[in-house]
């Protein structure tokens, strides 16, 4: 076990396999530190020179570079020759010194610190360890050189700048190993991000690190959010003027029961010396979880993998990829429907899926966001699908549904109208999926269930999470149509029918007041949504389970979900109440004046159902669907209301009349255009305040 000095008179043991006391970094903790990078290795392996032609290469604008030596001797009155005969303590001393200084000249300058440093040193016929807690503290990526032991004693032997001790090359191998070993556990226990640099990488002709250098000067959070909302809209921005849906797929276990990412590591550790799930042991870590420097560090794994081989096997991978018939089919008749687009949002390796669907003929039809490598720009992060789903609902308005199985899709499961979780087989399934999801379903998750294979069990039980089968009445109901022109009866009432009369009557009665009045108004609200609304806005098909346990059709209001009510406050509220009833799925807004409905209302959403107890002249009205139209030009507004004013309702105004996406439903069309006041305002009468009047 290395022993770590920690600067203050002692001695730390380091265990690298302990559970650490910290938790997953933040966004925030990456922001106020530096960015300081390691280049680390075994003494000669060529860090020195790499410097050097870094500096010649990048520049010192943007970036600082430092030899750790250098600066510890500056430290030192003396120099590095007083500091060798220093005993532990005051070395480490001076070495925190010396790392401190390099975090503040990177702070002070805004540019990323690269550092040539060491892990342990060979002292005496063995490696020491001499990291300290400020290098733990310090170091954001460390840059370990594999150049191969043979090479690094060919380098060592021809070096004359230096004395160094005469080692051949299976005691230096043995020395890599360990230090190389040592130094990865310690970085993925502390949350830094670490590369083992393959020789291929440092050559002059790749130099593939020079690329890495500039990423890591460039790469946030928040840039890698942006890079993946600017690949979003350039799939869905050329076709956005007809499309009604989009489909959101996650990738592995999902379009398919394996993993595709784990199968790529099952092929390419077949022939190496570490042949630990490195992927698993990253994501179950606390240090890392699913956070965004996870899926970095996941993207640094993969870049060990030299450009060729990563081609052949995302290719011989993808071979062996079959995506689930149900989801084929599905996916064959989006072709046929302008107004649908289908999206593949993986957080695996991009190349694989795009891959499987050439192999599976939908490549020219369905597009794939994904990452793993760093030439791809971005990694996707469980906050990304999130945004991308978000994006597509707020910035194109359309709806979408999204299929996911793991608890890396819940976020974008959250944000989308329609989610569906896929259950595969017991030992296919995500098993933290399963663990999550009923915490996910407490704090607002509104999903179902597909089964796949179909003879897979469900998870939970059906009535927590609804079972639906892909048939082609799903499917039908799924793809739907494009958002029908509205109806040629815009304005519909019913007065003088027999429901109308029975429901007028206790809302007419003058000794019916309180709280009586309010559930007579909410019983109105209900029947004109069910029979009046419904059939302005039209209804669209939904899969239901039925009672003798197979798929049904039933219905609900079209572009429920993407529906919104507005009660005007205060005599439209308890009618608003018996609308939400009818259409349970559409949110409610409580609205004293117009700007009470925020864009945020209005973002996505293809109907605004305005309710009010009374519409005399319609001012107040008519103030709210200019304001709405300030902010949606073409959102579907349906007016509700108990007793319109007839001139209001036969010759509307101008905003009405002309806009064919406005409609006015009613119990009660009247011809009188008396205006309550006191015990005979409906307001006052609802919430017995008439003597307030």
């Amino acid at each position: 076990m290395p022993m770590i000095p920690d600067g203050s008179g002692g001695v730390v043991a380091l265990q690298v396999d302990s559970t650490p006391t910290e938790t997953a970094m933040t966004s925030s903790t990456l922001q106020e530190k530096p960015i300081v990078v390691g280049i680390y290795g075994i003494q000669g392996c060529g860090k020195t020179t790499l410097i050097n032609r870094l500096k010649q290469e990048l520049g010192e604008s943007q970036f600082a570079f430092f030899d750790g030596s250098h600066i510890i001797a500056s430290t030192v009155k003396g120099g590095l020759d007083v500091f060798k005969h220093m005993d532990e303590v005051q070395q480490a001393h001076h070495r925190e010194l010396a790392i401190q200084a390099i975090a503040q000249q990177c702070h002070d300058t805004g540019r990323v610190g690269v550092v040539a440093g060491h892990l342990t040193l060979w002292d005496g016929g063995e490696a020491k360890a001499v990291f300290t807690r400020g290098d733990l503290d310090t170091y954001t990526h460390i840059l370990y050189l594999d150049v191969p032991a043979e090479t690094i004693a060919e380098y060592r032997l021809g070096d004359t700048s230096r004395k160094r001790t005469q080692m051949d090359a299976g005691t230096l191998h043995n020395w890599q190993v360990n230090d190389k070993m040592q130094t990865k556990d310690i970085c993925r226990q502390h949350g830094i991000l670490f590369w083992s640099v393959p020789e291929y990488a440092l050559e002059e002709k790749a130099m593939n690190i020079l690329d890495f250098l500039k990423d890591i000067r460039n790469h946030t959070e928040g840039e890698n959010m942006r890079r993946s909302l600017a690949r979003l809209d350039e799939i869905v921005t050329p076709a956005a003027k007809d499309l009604d849906r989009v489909l959101v797929f996650d990738a592995d276990r999902t379009l398919s029961s394996v993993d595709a990412a784990a199968i790529f590591w099952e092929e390419w550790l077949q022939t190496r010396i570490d042949s630990r799930d490195q992927l698993k042991q990253l994501f179950s870590h606390p240090m890392w979880l699913y956070s965004y420097k996870a899926f970095r560090q996941a993207t640094l794994l993969y870049e060990n993998v030299p450009e060729p081989d990563f081609n052949r096997l995302c290719a011989k991978v993808a071979r062996r990829v079959e995506v689930h018939p149900e989801f084929v089919h599905l996916l064959e008749k989006v072709h046929e429907k302008q107004h649908v687009l289908a999206l593949v949002v993986t957080s695996g390796i991009r190349r694989i899926w795009e891959g499987v669907l050439q192999h599976t003929n939908l490549h020219n039809d369905v597009k794939v966001i994904g990452g793993g490598r760093i030439s791809d720009g971005f990694v996707v992060t469980p906050d990304v699908k999130a945004a991308i789903v978000t994006r597509l609902r707020e910035h194109y308005g359309v709806q979408v549904f999204a299929f996911g199985d793991s608890e890396v899709d819940i976020p974008m499961l959250k944000a989308a109208g329609e989610a569906f979780i896929v259950s595969g087989e017991l030992n296919t399934r995500s098993k933290n999926m399963d663990r999550v999801l009923p915490a996910a379903i407490q704090d607002g998750l509104r999903a179902r269930q597909l089964l796949l294979p179909a003879c897979a069990p469900p998870r939970l039980n059906e009535t927590t999470l609804p079972v639906i089968r892909l048939d082609d009445v799903f499917i039908d109901t799924l793809l739907g149509r494009a958002m029908k022109q509205p109806s040629r009866t815009r304005f519909m009432h019913a007065t003088g029918t027999a429901a109308a009369k029975l429901l007028m009557t206790p809302m007419r009665d003058a000794n019916v007041a309180g709280v009586a009045l309010r559930e007579a108004h909410r019983r109105a609200g209900w029947w004109l949504a069910t029979h009046l609304v419904s059939e302005v806005i039209d209804l669209e098909e939904i899969a239901i389970g039925h009672v003798q346990g197979h798929s049904t059709t039933g219905h609900q209001l079209l572009g429920e979900k993407t529906t919104t009510i507005v009660a005007l406050m205060r005599g439209g509220e308890p009618m608003a109440f018996g609308v939400s009833e009818a259409f349970p799925s559409a949110t409610f807004v409580h609205a004293a004046t117009p700007e009470d409905v925020k864009g945020q209302h209005l973002i996505g959403q293809s109907n605004l159902i305005l309710v009010d107890s009374v519409v005399n002249s319609g001012a107040s009205v008519l103030e709210f669907i200019s304001y709405i139209r300030s902010i949606d030009k073409s959102l579907r507004i349906v007016v509700v209301a108990g007793v319109v004013q007839a001139e209001f309702f036969n010759q509307p105004p101008e905003a009405v009349a002309n806009d064919i996406n406005v409609g006015v439903v009613a119990l009660r069309v009247s011809e009188n255009k008396f205006k309550g006041r006191g015990g005979t305002d409906t307001g006052n009468r609802l919430f017995n305040t008439t003597h307030l009047d």
